[in-house]
């Protein structure tokens, strides 16, 4: 039976959403406090001594946990201190945030430790398993939002970039007299082809089809058509993700938006898909399958596939984010473990190669990041459920 993991996701500032399939749609019910708006009850007053930052305008917790703690991975840790904030989703610029580390004095430690022992002494006579890890988180941002997912050959998109500033940047240029007496002239049509964070981009549609200021919609590429390594048969085409473009003001049939943050260069004609958060999954970890007890042959038939490495790579090693051939009809979940298995001749176990974590799923496909491989991982690989 297939185990169901319990996963948190990081929280962000109200108009940047960092993960989270579980809570897409921000919360609706705002109401006002002091000079700024939110959901939620922030304390007014804190301990003597409280190390309190106020949140601003596009914070995450993920990235304040790195600020103040020097590692991003610890922004549970600011989450278990303001237990005012209901919904790890989503942060609101002006609420308070206590960031100070707490010091737990030593005679407190000291019980803790002896509480320790005693715990440890009853777990070694009941036969405690502490091969158990502690919760892991199982990948990153990055992972997730500058990766992709496989679908549907001719894919449409609600969206397009439809031009930027850098358009209206370059002057006319007149080379020669003889082209002014001709009344030719050189246009430079832009000033960058490749936009990055920060830039300012026009939006296709307005007040007239309901969009919003604040939307923000995920940037993406058609890319080459996959076939599957081991069937041949077409699965769709990749579509890649580029970046994050959030919409500033509507005008009646355009908008104006800002490329909030950016994987690759994105070009003006690319296409825009709405964004929806996802979960950067937490798993306990146990030790990956052993070498000399894999599964047998005939578990493998029509198991699932490695059929496309990140950025087009196929051969693959600990950390590399990959997409497989299930997703959401196939029950999968992000959290997921599988084991990494390559079949050899006739009359040979299939040999253990590694392990990988599903961070992400979509309709024809997951994304997925090795955690651990003894060798080389390469597209065509198979997948056993741990």
């Amino acid at each position: 039976m297939k185990c169901r993991v319990v996963f948190l996701a990081v929280s962000v500032g109200l108009a940047v959403v960092a993960s989270g399939v579980l809570a897409a749609q921000p919360p609706r019910d705002l109401h006002q406090v002091g000079d700024h708006w939110t959901a939620w009850d922030p304390p007014s007053s804190f301990e003597p001594g409280a190390d309190v930052y106020t949140i601003a305008r596009g914070d995450t917790l993920w990235d304040l946990a790195a600020r103040f703690y020097g590692d991003p991975y610890l922004w549970p840790q600011l989450w278990e201190r303001n237990q005012y904030i209901q919904d790890a989703h989503w942060i609101y610029p002006g609420d308070p945030l206590v960031v100070g580390f707490e010091v737990t004095p030593l005679d407190t430690l000291t019980d803790l430790q002896d509480l320790q022992d005693e715990t440890l002494e009853e777990e070694d006579r009941d036969g405690f398993d502490r091969s158990v890890s502690a919760p892991q988180v199982l990948g990153s941002e990055s992972d997730l939002y500058c990766s992709g997912y496989v679908a549907a050959e001719n894919r449409r998109f609600p969206r397009q970039i439809i031009g930027s500033e850098f358009q209206f940047l370059g002057p006319t240029l007149t080379l020669a007299r003889h082209l002014r007496r001709t009344g030719e002239t050189l246009e430079a049509p832009t000033a960058k082809v490749g936009l990055t964070t920060g830039d300012i981009v026009y939006v296709d549609g307005g007040q007239a089809e309901g969009l919003l200021p604040g939307t923000t919609y995920m940037a993406v590429e058609s890319g080459d058509l996959v076939d599957h390594p081991a069937t041949g048969q077409r699965m769709g085409r990749f579509y890649r993700f580029l970046g994050r473009v959030r919409i500033l003001s509507v005008q009646e049939d355009t908008a104006i938006a800002e490329v909030s943050s950016s994987c690759a260069p994105i070009l003006i004609g690319g296409w825009l898909e709405p964004f929806v958060a996802q979960p950067i999954p937490l798993r306990r970890r146990t030790p990956m399958r052993g070498v000399n007890d894999p599964v047998s042959r005939s578990a493998l038939d029509g198991a699932a596939t490695i059929i496309l490495g990140q950025d087009g790579v196929i051969s693959l090693g600990q950390h590399s984010v990959v997409h497989i051939d299930r997703g959401e009809s196939d029950d999968l979940i992000p959290g997921d473990l599988f084991t990494i298995y390559r079949l050899g001749p006739e009359g040979v176990p299939p040999m253990v190669l590694g392990e990988l974590a599903v961070l992400a799923v979509h309709e024809r496909s997951a994304v997925a990041r090795i955690l651990e491989a003894r060798y080389t991982v390469y597209v065509g690989d198979i997948l056993d459920p741990k």
